[in-house]
């Protein structure tokens, strides 16, 4: 029922998969610190944390850029959009380097999943966003 849901690393020719959350296996899934070791879980936690405050700072660049685009005046730039913008794009940073340096490879025959590949592109997405705030100008 919950299997393909966030998949961060998925084992080649099986149903079998783990995000940050949950681990699947021919659609049962159970949570992801029952198949990782103890010295790991603390790793696990922090990433799950990263990704958490990185969504919590996206809310509140999305609520600061409605805010600013109603108070600014004409010509004024969108510069606490764009920090806290920013502000989303180290949590993304550190969040997904804590999990590409300690479970990316650490299991043999997985390739990485839909999740963490889109992760890298919210990590990027996210820098242009808050460069581009940074610069953009209210008409």
């Amino acid at each position: 029922m919950l299997h393909g849901i966030t998949v961060w690393i998925r084992k080649a020719g099986f149903q079998e998969s783990m995000g940050i959350w949950m681990y699947c296996n021919t659609g049962k899934c159970t949570n992801v610190f029952f198949q990782i070791n103890a010295e790991d879980q603390p790793a696990m936690r922090a990433v799950e944390a990263w990704m958490i405050l990185a969504i919590i700072f996206c809310c509140f660049a999305l609520f600061s850029f409605i805010g600013q685009l109603f108070t600014l005046g004409k010509g004024c730039r969108f510069y606490i959009t764009g920090a806290i913008m920013l502000l989303c794009w180290l949590c993304i940073l550190i969040g997904v380097s804590i999990y590409t340096n300690r479970f990316a490879n650490h299991f043999s025959g997985y390739y990485q999943g839909y999740c963490y590949i889109l992760t890298w592109i919210c990590f990027c997405l996210s820098f242009i966003l808050g460069i581009l705030y940074m610069v953009l100008r209210k008409k």
